[in-house]
């Protein structure tokens, strides 16, 4: 099975294996799944919030500080948080 793209994990999960193959224990899938529905229950505060949110946990992967800092504020958005930085940088 491909397992790439954006929704990978998210096909795996579904499907009970790891991106190696390898199966998931039944109990990790069920407290997923758990803690998922309660998630989709929850009460959303917007939508640029968590796209921002969203652009810092994936661009500190992919970008340095700096650069990730300057982007979000060209795009509109409020630079880095010293709690992000130590987090994500620190």
């Amino acid at each position: 099975m491909d397992f790439s793209g954006p929704d990978a994990i998210d096909q795996a999960i579904e499907a009970g294996i790891d991106l190696d193959g390898s199966p998931i224990p039944v109990e990790m899938l069920k407290l997923y799944k758990e803690v998922m529905d309660q998630e989709g229950a929850r009460k959303r505060s917007g939508v640029k919030k968590s796209m921002r949110n969203r652009i810092v946990r994936s661009g500190a992967k992919h970008f340095d500080q700096e650069s990730l800092n300057q982007r979000l504020i060209a795009a509109g958005w409020e630079g880095l948080k010293p709690k992000e930085i130590e987090f994500f940088f620190g």
